[in-house]
């Protein structure tokens, strides 16, 4: 088909059902694009808008002549459900949009894949059936998804092509991007549209568990890709996603999206033999933390090579709130030395280290702003006296892993010190997944004791020149994604699900 019209959109969110909901606010501190803004920024060398949506852009543009018809792209940091009245508005321009623009030729979705809303759990699949229903049965749609998103029968019906990025920490997603654009231009090609299966396991992992270095994870994602080599051709695409237990969703599970080159019966034989598989290694999937106390004491020890914890509690991208002090108040009390902590989010400290200036000793009030909601119940007020080591506006890109070439906006951000600990303070929720965090105020983190990060596993890609996976330990601190599931009240997550309920059968 000569120049395509080729409609480019996506919300993005990742949702913790128990962090504070997602308002316009926490889009418009990220990204919320509408029209041409989309295809302008896609074509920068540093785009701040999701890595797979560039890419989409670019591989279209360097495979043929098309129009992109940019539609509409917002993506929220992860936190809770997307509030009813910006969801329904987002949509609502969406589908104006496309009124506007009139017929188009195929759809490019750029989604996480675990929204949820305050008022329905499968915003990603109704926002795409309602896309559908506007462009028609005719039109080829691809969708790009997080390894970590729910997937609904609803998504996998409105769509003809569903991809999941197949690595965690996510390093993939430009290869992605290209694979939806090259599924595009496969469909508009002529050739027969896919055939597309889903199977879902009763198996509900947290996050710590879905590391696709090692591990039962990498090893099915292994498998799977296998598998698709194996039957030559047949076979467009194997996306194996291990769901987001905090959105608590009717969706949650492991999925198995399997899509056929034209053969639905490959297509359903292949996605249940992978299934099969996963529920077999099912006891694989459960991680015991490093404890808290053991955590303190391993970093106070000098002894060892240089080590970096997760404050996996605490993870800002799975919606915490970057602002817990458990473990820094511990770690200072406890006279702790050559410690990098990064990062607090918390701009009102910022804004003091900025006003105490570089060489400035003030008295550091973290979580003076601290509120009375549930989701804050974890940000207990810490002070300690402080130095400024330096500042900086926040404006940096990133050098590895996730964030590797992208901008970020931290805002205004600075580097502390208390006793023998160096803290990082930003102004933006982000987690704490590349070394420019700390590499930004002139921190050699190579010379370090040790790091501690506010993330779950996106850092262990950045800061793999510093730490092997043997000096990589996830601390068990409270937060908002402490992934310690028996903690948790959910009310949606299907039941039974391994692990939470250990005593399961099922067989396909």
């Amino acid at each position: 088909m000569p120049n395509p019209r080729v409609a480019l959109l996506g919300l993005i969110l990742e949702s913790n059902r128990f962090a504070k909901p997602a308002g316009y606010d926490d889009f418009l501190s990220n990204y919320w694009l509408e029209g041409e803004a989309i295809v302008t920024d896609a074509r920068r060398p540093t785009p701040k808008i999701a890595p797979e949506m560039a890419a989409f852009v670019r591989a279209m543009d360097a495979t043929g002549p098309w129009t992109p018809v940019p539609i509409l792209l917002a993506a929220s940091r992860p936190t809770g459900p997307i509030e009813e009245s910006v969801y329904e508005d987002a949509v609502a321009r969406i589908e104006a949009a496309l009124d506007r623009a009139g017929p188009v030729d195929a759809v490019y979705f750029a989604h996480h894949g675990a929204m949820v809303a305050t008022h329905i759990d499968d915003p990603d699949g109704d926002l795409a059936s309602r896309v559908r229903a506007k462009v028609g049965p005719g039109v080829p749609a691809a969708m790009t998804l997080d390894l970590h998103a729910n997937i609904s029968d609803a998504m996998v019906a409105a769509t003809d092509i569903i991809i999941g990025y197949r690595t965690n920490p996510h390093v993939d997603m430009i290869e992605r991007g290209e694979e939806a654009a090259f599924a595009i231009r496969r469909m508009l090609a002529g050739i027969a549209r896919p055939k597309a299966a889903h199977i879902k396991p009763p198996l509900a992992p947290a996050s710590v568990t879905l590391l696709t270095a090692d591990g039962p994870y990498g090893d099915l994602i292994d498998f799977g890709q296998k598998r698709q080599a194996e039957m030559g051709g047949a076979i467009l695409n194997v996306s194996i996603f291990g769901n987001f237990i905090f959105a608590d969703t009717p969706d949650n599970g492991l999925s198995v999206v399997v899509t056929a080159r034209d053969d639905q019966a490959k297509a359903d034989a292949l996605a249940r033999e992978i299934a099969a598989k996963a529920w077999a290694m099912r006891q694989r999937f459960v991680r015991t933390l490093t404890g808290f106390d053991a955590a303190v004491a391993k970093a106070l020890a000098t002894d060892r090579a240089p080590v970096a914890f997760a404050d996996s509690g605490d993870n800002p991208g799975g919606g915490g709130t970057g602002r817990t002090t458990a473990f820094l108040s511990a770690l200072v009390e406890a006279g702790a030395e050559n410690v990098l902590y990064g990062s607090f989010f918390d701009p009102a400290l910022a804004l003091d280290a900025h006003a105490a200036g570089v060489g400035g000793r003030f008295e550091a009030r973290f979580n003076r702003a601290r509120g009375n909601a549930t989701y804050e119940q974890w940000d207990e007020p810490f002070t300690a006296e402080a130095e400024v080591l330096a500042l900086h506006d926040g404006d940096v890109v990133g050098r590895l892993g996730l964030l590797a070439g992208r901008q970020m906006a931290l805002g205004p951000s600075a580097a502390i010190k208390i006793g023998g600990v160096t803290v990082i303070i930003i102004s933006a929720r982000v987690q704490t997944a590349d070394p420019m965090f700390f590499e930004m105020f002139g921190q050699d983190i190579a010379a370090a004791n040790t790091v501690v990060v506010k993330s779950r596993g996106h850092f262990r890609a950045g800061f793999l020149p510093f730490f092997t996976p043997d000096r990589v330990f996830e601390a068990d601190t409270a937060g908002l994604t402490s992934p310690v599931l028996e903690r948790w009240p959910f009310a949606r997550v299907p039941r039974p699900s391994f692990p939470l309920d250990r005593d399961v059968d099922w067989s396909i």
